[in-house]
């Protein structure tokens, strides 16, 4: 009687599990979009590859919304697990936003802030990377997950720099000769910052789930 009741309870362990799955994607992602960038990929196999990861992200978000309908007990409240999945959603779905604009736009080159905005998409990407695990045991990681949250709050300031610094340079360069070319950069620029702002609402989301279970 007791082993047919223990199958009936839930294994808490698959949530982390697909978070970690999930973040893989974005790590990936942010990689792949940090080639492109800095022309150490095909800008259209760095899209494509986005892509690749933006899908399989999908389906693993899809995997934690039905296993919330089907769990008894989470391993924290049902609302705060679709939260963090959905904003975990929102920054690969961002970095495809970036990609497609490459596409639409046709971009062959990018600045050097466009390059180094990349590069905190990266970082960003490794620190949400750190964090996901941590949740497993918050009590334990407690502190630790707050020193993540900031160094990715300190990432998220350092691209609204680049992102300022990148416009003032391009506006300069485009002044009275090619005003598509500055609207085109913006644009990017806009979808690059955006990247790194996604990763910062799952550090918040993060902290969030941790102040509820302390």
């Amino acid at each position: 009687m007791l082993g047919w009741f223990q199958k009936l309870l839930p294994k808490e362990d698959k949530f982390f599990v697909l978070f970690e799955r999930h973040a893989q994607t974005l790590q990936a992602g942010a990689a792949a979009l940090d080639g492109l960038l800095s022309g150490a990929t095909p800008i259209e196999a760095g899209c494509s590859e986005i892509f690749a990861e933006e899908n399989r992200a999908d389906a693993i978000a899809g995997e934690v919304m039905l296993e919330v309908g089907r769990t008894f007990i989470t391993p924290f409240d049902r609302g705060d697990i679709e939260e963090l999945i959905g904003s975990m959603d929102d920054a690969i779905d961002q970095m495809q936003k970036t990609a497609k604009a490459i596409r639409l736009f046709e971009v062959e080159s990018f600045t050097p802030c466009m390059q180094e905005l990349g590069k905190t998409v990266v970082a960003a990407s490794q620190k949400v990377g750190e964090l996901l695990p941590m949740l497993r045991d918050i009590k334990k990681h407690a502190v630790g997950i707050g020193a993540l949250a900031k160094e990715i709050g300190a990432i998220e300031e350092h691209s609204d720099q680049l992102y300022d610094q990148g416009l003032k340079e391009l506006f300069k360069a485009h002044r009275g000769t090619d005003a598509m070319g500055f609207i085109v950069g913006a644009e990017i620029y806009d979808h690059l910052e955006k990247v790194v702002d996604r990763f910062e609402d799952v550090a918040k989301r993060v902290s969030r789930i941790v102040l509820e279970h302390l």
